[in-house]
C-alpha cells in the first residue's frame, strides 16, 4: 500500500468515525505518538509508545467527553512517507467545560503501516 492509499483509507474510515478500525488496520504495533508539551497540563503524555498504550490513551480521552457537537477534518495531504490532516471538534467534557480543539496531525508511514503520529494544537 502506498502512502497515498494508506492516507485515503485513513480518511475514509475517519469520515465514518471508525477510529477502532483505523488503529486495527493501519497502525504499527510499535507506533510512537507525540503530543505538544502543553498537553501535559491536560493530563496527556507527550510521548506514547506502542499500540496498547496509544489505545489506552485514546480510550481515556473518549471517557472524559460528554458530547461532541461537531467535528471536522480535511482531506489528507501526502508528502513522501508522510501525510497530514487538519482536524478538530467542538465538545463538552463531563466536567461541563466546552472545548473547541483544532489541530494538525502528521503521520509517518513505513511498511504499509502508520509508525508515527505527531499532533500540533
Amino acid at each position: 500500500m502506498t502512502t497515498q492509499e494508506l492516507a485515503d483509507r485513513y480518511y475514509a474510515l475517519f469520515q465514518q468515525r471508525q477510529v477502532a478500525e483505523i488503529y486495527e488496520q493501519l497502525y504499527s504495533a510499535d507506533i510512537i505518538c507525540t503530543e505538544p508539551e502543553h498537553a501535559l497540563a491536560m493530563g496527556v503524555p507527550t510521548i506514547t509508545k506502542g499500540i496498547e498504550a496509544v489505545l489506552a490513551k485514546s480510550k481515556a480521552r473518549q471517557e472524559i467527553i460528554e458530547e461532541v457537537h461537531s467535528f471536522f477534518h480535511s482531506e489528507p495531504i501526502v508528502g513522501g512517507n508522510y501525510f497530514s490532516l487538519a482536524m478538530g471538534r467542538d465538545m463538552t467534557l463531563k466536567n461541563g467545560q466546552r472545548l473547541q480543539l483544532a489541530e494538525i496531525a502528521v503521520f509517518g508511514v513505513k511498511d504499509d503501516k502508520i509508525i508515527t503520529e505527531t499532533f500540533f494544537y
